[in-house]
């Protein structure tokens, strides 16, 4: 039986419900609400941590509580909660991959048939009170039939592959290390075969965690290498793209259009020439927003501790060196 004596600690808002649950669920653990301001003292028995987005920064909590052996994010990027300490550290770190899945999807999705039926000028069009004529509706398409690439095969890549497919676009995916094609997706393929399929993309979407290896990813050659006339999507981080040589391909015509949810920095400078060019969808990192996402949460986290609790492996184990 599990003493009484080990630590909780959620450095995160949680409801009266969702506390109750997880307290009934886990009856062998002290379970310590950290509110945003309270003394760090409270951490200092804590043995696992929830980290939200407000907590203090990870080197506090480790000061804080030296006992700690686990760290779960309550965001499914580590980027902002992995520190060099950290990375060297026995502390185990996890994730909250799949908690947005269905919603970034959907998300990405929705940029899609927003370009396809030509929403952007139609909404334009809706707030000056102009009714367009059938001729003044310009570049509508149909995605059935067109290529899109995502570059990123994790939960939500996998999400977005079956949605796209089912609207009968043909799905490439990328990841480091190729490995047999999941539902939704026709071809997969390395890292080192990215700019051969951006370059027969019609759609790219951009679906990956911010780490050494990803940060500029999509620099001037590789954005100016996707085919001419396709649309561009983020909803990873936007560290990962060169936002000049984005805003460059859009102005000159190479890519038609971008669905942006993240940008460098956040929020976006009001002077930055995103906000009025007129094939952007700018949606100011809303896209993990969803009604599921403290059920999702509790699921991932409270299975993972009952692994926890039994000394298995966890599931959503961050790779420290790798930073994913």
């Amino acid at each position: 039986m599990i003493s009484a004596s080990r630590k909780l600690a959620l450095a995160v808002p949680v409801s009266e419900d969702w506390l109750s649950r997880l307290r009934e669920a886990h009856p062998g653990w002290q379970i310590q609400p950290y509110a945003k301001g309270a003394p760090l003292q409270q951490l200092a028995d804590a043995e696992v941590i929830l980290a939200g987005f407000a907590a203090p920064p990870t080197d506090a909590l480790m000061d804080a509580a030296p006992k700690l052996r686990w760290i779960h994010s309550y965001g499914a990027g580590v980027d902002r909660v992995l520190t060099p300490r950290l990375a060297f550290s026995d502390v185990q770190l996890t994730n909250n991959s799949g908690v947005h899945g269905p919603n970034v999807a959907e998300h990405v999705m929705a940029l899609m048939l927003s370009f396809a039926r030509g929403l952007p000028q139609l909404m334009r069009a809706q707030q000056a009170r102009l009714w367009l004529q059938e001729g003044e509706i310009r570049d509508r398409f149909e995605l059935g039939g067109q290529t899109l690439v995502i570059v990123g095969l994790g939960a939500i890549g996998r999400a977005l592959a079956v949605r796209a497919h089912a609207f009968g676009l043909r799905v490439i995916g990328v990841q480091s290390t190729p490995k047999p094609a999941p539902a939704g997706v026709e071809e997969i393929v390395g890292e080192a075969r990215l700019d051969e399929v951006l370059a027969r993309a019609d759609h790219v979407a951009v679906i990956l965690p911010l780490t050494p290896d990803t940060h500029g990813l999509f620099n001037h050659p590789r954005l100016f290498g996707i085919k001419r006339g396709a649309y561009f999507y983020n909803v990873g981080r936007g560290q990962l793209v060169d936002q000049n040589a984005l805003v460059e391909a859009l102005h000159c015509g190479h890519l038609a259009g971008a669905g942006i949810d993240v940008t460098d920095p956040e929020p976006l400078p009001s002077e930055s020439p995103l906000w009025t060019q007129r094939n952007v969808i700018l949606t100011a990192h809303s896209a993990g927003n969803t009604p599921h996402y403290m059920e999702r949460t509790f699921e991932i986290f409270s299975d993972n501790l009952r692994l926890y609790e039994a000394g298995l492996p966890l599931n959503n184990l961050v790779d420290k060196a790798l930073g994913y």
